[in-house]
């Protein structure tokens, strides 16, 4: 599908987060204006992408991009407010680093809080459909990737660098053998509601 741009806003923010349903880690929102003539024939939502394919356009991004940004949302931070806000709160966090204030944000979704005065809209799957939001998805996706890896080598028995601290079979079984971390979100369910962790 042939990505497009927004309406004809000048500085267009596109924003996405990465990690919303994982068990672990923070949740990482990007925010990028992309130049209107901006096109690659790669560039798709980052989960239709292979890793190699978004580590290759992550350069190309930041070097095209008129402003990018990229914020994290740590676990207790998300245990406080709960994984909505906490993402709402990333895509905030992004917007304020950008190095151009935007006059309009396109937001991946169909939930978003007002960011000050600036008109926003939210297109659920607009990693699929805008060029700005596909690109903020590659960079939230690959710097929060980057950040389970280094997360993994103070913990490798949950196979962060591969699972990215997604709810999957080994990494429950690392859960069930070894208990939470501290970057473990507490007011997430670790494990399946049938298993007692305590026995009988």
């Amino acid at each position: 599908m042939k990505l497009q741009h927004h309406i004809d806003a000048l500085f267009e923010a596109g924003t996405d987060e990465a990690g919303r349903g994982c068990l672990s880690g923070p949740v990482t929102a990007a925010a990028v204006i992309l130049p209107k003539d901006f096109h690659h024939p790669v560039l798709n939502d980052s989960k239709q992408l292979t890793e190699k394919q978004r580590y290759m356009l992550r350069p190309i991004i930041e070097k095209e991009a008129i402003a990018w940004a990229v914020a994290h949302v740590s676990p207790e931070e998300i245990d406080e407010i709960n994984i909505l806000n906490a993402s709402i709160l990333g895509m905030h966090r992004s917007i304020d680093q950008l190095k151009q204030r935007p006059d309009f944000i396109a937001v991946d979704g169909n939930k978003f809080k007002p960011y000050q005065d600036i008109p926003h809209h939210c297109q659920v799957k607009g990693d699929a459909t805008y060029m700005n939001i596909a690109a903020a998805s590659v960079l939230a996706k690959t710097y929060r990737d980057d950040r389970m890896k280094e997360l993994a080598t103070e913990y490798p028995e949950y196979g962060w660098e591969r699972n990215a601290g997604y709810p999957t079979k080994g990494h429950r079984d690392a859960i069930r053998e070894f208990g939470a971390t501290p970057h473990h979100r507490k007011s997430f369910q670790l494990l399946p509601a049938q298993l007692n962790l305590f026995g009988d």
